[in-house]
């Protein structure tokens, strides 16, 4: 998912160099949102990753 979020990233930055806003927004948008989903569910998984049964 990191990876998604890095390719839009990549994406709005070409589109911004070449004048095209409206896809650089939306791209920029996009990146911003997957990161955070990627940013919550890797705090999940160190939280829930550490049970261990006894």
């Amino acid at each position: 998912m990191l990876s998604w979020a890095i390719v839009f990233l990549v994406v709005a930055l070409i589109a911004a160099f070449f004048g095209f806003t409206g896809v650089a927004g939306t791209a920029a948008g996009i990146a911003q949102i997957l990161f955070v989903v990627f940013l919550v569910l890797f705090i999940a998984s160190l939280i829930f990753g550490r049970r261990t049964t006894l």
